[in-house]
């Protein structure tokens, strides 16, 4: 409308405070359900790129190490993903599971030793070079019809205060270093995790110790 200026990005300064905990919910399912996260900087964090492709090589997609190393290598879990979610003022890498009560032992012990692999020695040359491939692919299939393509301005307009073309996206993704992308692996997975666990355990004492040292 004449006379009246959009809103400023908002850049947000709230913080976080509290330790992660870990939640059991008991319930009797024929499914255990796992949840663990770790909190990142918000949406306006400088290596919120190279974030993204480690998300992606993390368990972003079918060539992920929790995918392969979970469900195809040992067929444990039917649906197992991370993903991240980025606010103005924080944000959150989580990793999903589930699977059979008598596979969560196995879905535990074999989720943290990937994060801990990763956390010590970053992902491969390959699995980085994937991930960007990966996230260049979903970005321009993902503007195929009009709606993805007004939401992606809509976005880049209310988080950002600007439109950025698809060209400049594509430059920032291909733009992230292996070293960037380990960078940011140490930084965050190696921190407190937060968990929830929904399913017919009984007790935070009936969970597997490799998910109690992590988490809560």
């Amino acid at each position: 409308m004449r006379g009246r200026t959009p809103a400023a990005p908002r850049k947000g300064t709230g913080r976080v405070t509290g330790r992660p905990t870990l939640r059991l919910i008991n319930r009797d399912a024929e499914q255990t359900h796992l949840t663990l996260g770790v909190r990142t900087p918000g949406r306006h964090w400088e290596q919120r790129w190279a974030l993204s492709v480690l998300n992606t090589a993390l368990g972003g997609g079918l060539s992920s190490r929790l995918f392969q190393q979970i469900r195809e290598t040992r067929g444990l879990a039917y649906s197992v993903y991370s993903t991240i979610d980025t606010f103005s003022d924080s944000g959150a890498l989580s990793i999903y599971a589930g699977c059979q009560p008598e596979r969560f032992d196995e879905v535990v012990r074999v989720t943290t030793e990937v994060l801990e692999e990763v956390a010590r020695d970053g992902i491969t040359e390959a699995e980085c070079r994937i991930a960007k491939g990966s996230l260049r692919g979903g970005l321009v299939l993902g503007l195929e019809d009009s709606g993805s393509r007004m939401n992606r301005i809509g976005r880049s307009e209310l988080n950002y205060g600007e439109h950025r073309t698809i060209a400049q996206t594509l430059d920032r993704i291909e733009g992230v270093t292996l070293e960037q992308v380990n960078a940011v692996a140490h930084q965050l997975l190696t921190r407190p995790y937060g968990a929830a666990v929904l399913g017919p355990q009984r007790s935070k004492r009936s969970l597997p110790q490799p998910l109690r040292s992590i988490a809560g």
